[in-house]
């Protein structure tokens, strides 16, 4: 896609709101890795859907049990581009992330009664044909509704915002669930859901559970219809996802 003269000092991210498209849509080709570190990522991918609490150490000897002659190193880099990690609890998980307010976990106990009571969000990875997405959601906790999905290029934080604010289009949640990547603890992030009097809720790190209908929905979404296909394309993944999520979420 080529800028127009006199346009250039407009950001992609400007030029894709603009246009009412995802930004991952002004792109042709997906995010890159070798073609190696592809397959071992795919195959990472799958056995992690099946088994989350499976860390670096355990996938190694997993992926090295079928043949693949790899170290925990590059494993532990995969696991770390394809934003993923065991479910179980890590040392220190008080600490915050440098700069940025981790906040507590406010739905142990709760019974989730209506809608518009508990959102929550997440990022999963999307494998490509020859690359890879990350695909981010906004999720009612009481009718499983998809309330908004964006997928991006990067796990930079504009595609986060993004599908929070096409959310908050449709209503405004009591509580807000998240993990606490970097994305959902930045200062933009929470500060759009303070300005709106949200009450902030964070997993404990490690504890993918405390998300689980999220959880659901990227396992039924792999299984059904990612793992299914082979996306070429950007746009072909968008419609894909937008599809399956149309078909299987109601309101």
């Amino acid at each position: 896609m080529l800028v127009e003269p006199g346009y250039a000092e407009i950001s992609i991210r400007r030029q894709c709101e603009l246009l009412g498209v995802s930004r991952a849509s002004w792109y042709s080709e997906p995010a890159g890795e070798s073609q190696e570190n592809l397959r071992l990522m795919r195959l990472i991918d799958e056995q992690y859907t099946r088994a989350p609490f499976y860390g670096s150490r355990r996938m190694t000897a997993w992926l090295r049990d079928r043949g693949h002659d790899v170290n925990r190193k590059r494993v532990t880099r995969l696991m770390q581009v394809m934003g993923i990690e065991a479910v179980y609890p890590k040392p220190n998980l008080s600490r915050a992330t440098e700069g940025h307010t981790i906040y507590p976990y406010l739905l142990q106990g709760v019974e989730v009664a209506r809608v518009n009571q508990v959102w929550s969000t997440d990022i999963t990875y999307i494998r490509m044909a020859r690359g890879f997405l990350y695909l981010v959601a906004v999720m009612d906790w009481f009718s499983r509704y998809v309330l908004s999905w964006v997928l991006s290029l990067t796990m930079e934080l504009d595609f986060c915002l993004e599908a929070l604010r096409r959310a908050l289009r449709r209503g405004r949640p009591e509580i807000f669930n998240s993990d606490q990547g970097p994305q959902f603890t930045s200062d933009e992030f929470t500060g759009e859901l303070e300005e709106r009097h949200i009450a902030i809720s964070m997993d404990g790190r490690g504890r993918c559970l405390d998300n689980i209908f999220i959880e659901r929905l990227w396992r039924s979404l792999k299984y059904e219809e990612v793992y299914l296909k082979d996306y070429q394309l950007v746009s072909e993944a968008e419609a894909g996802i937008g599809r399956y999520i149309r078909f299987n979420t109601v309101l």
